[in-house]
């Protein structure tokens, strides 16, 4: 029977070992009676805000400065196509929804921390569904940026179109939607995360049960 080797560190090493041990336990301690607490509150708070619950998704609409072109004459009607149509008339400055805009600068960072922590909580399987919610909701951010710009360009183009003028609202519109559902998310994993592991600190402090000093 082979015998275990023993790995003795010098004092100088268990010093170090003893400090990371400690860092560990209060940056665990912090993690877990402060800034989960804080994120739940915050996160809820946040979705009793009027920003966050809009009933009239019409009232999320951002103004489009795109002239709206007259309906043709009789006369014009009868034009021939090898003549010169009248000019489309230009559109200013089309910002983005700053309402929408405003959200995201909300949310995004909350979207941030919660995938810093997600690194350093990767023993939970729960973990990786949220991470692929934040993946899911980076994506889906990106997407309207794209979508909505083309949506506006299209708009622009063809003026007589009210179609297109409808789908940019119809973007903002998920886009809300969007934002508030990650927002819910968010809290949820948070919640879910402190109800984990405060119900099972003991196994974690102290693994296995064996009944011996905590591993902190």
């Amino acid at each position: 029977m082979a015998k275990a080797c023993g790995v003795r560190l010098s004092e100088e090493a268990r010093k170090q070992v003893d400090v990371f041990r400690q860092n560990l336990f209060q940056e665990a301690e912090e993690f877990l009676y402060r800034f989960l607490p804080q994120k739940i509150i915050y996160l809820s708070q946040l979705l009793h805000e009027d920003s966050l619950n809009v009933a009239d998704l019409t009232s999320l609409r951002a103004p489009l400065d795109i002239p709206i072109p007259d309906p043709p004459s009789k006369d014009d009607e009868m034009e021939t196509d090898k003549q010169e149509k009248k000019e489309v008339p230009k559109c200013g400055f089309l910002p983005g929804n700053e309402k929408v805009l405003a959200l995201l600068a909300l949310v995004k960072p909350e979207v941030w921390t919660l995938k810093e922590k997600c690194i350093l909580e990767k023993v939970l399987e729960r973990v990786n569904a949220v991470k692929t919610k934040v993946e899911a909701f980076q994506t889906t951010i990106s997407v309207y940026f794209s979508e909505r710009g083309d949506a506006v360009a299209k708009a622009s183009k063809e003026t007589h179109v009210m179609d297109y003028r409808a789908l940019v609202h119809e973007r903002d519109e998920a886009a809300y939607g969007n934002l508030r559902a990650m927002v819910l998310d968010l809290r949820a994993f948070y919640a879910e995360l402190y109800h984990i592991i405060s119900s099972n600190l003991e196994k974690i402090v102290n693994p296995k049960g064996e009944e011996k000093p905590s591993m902190y």
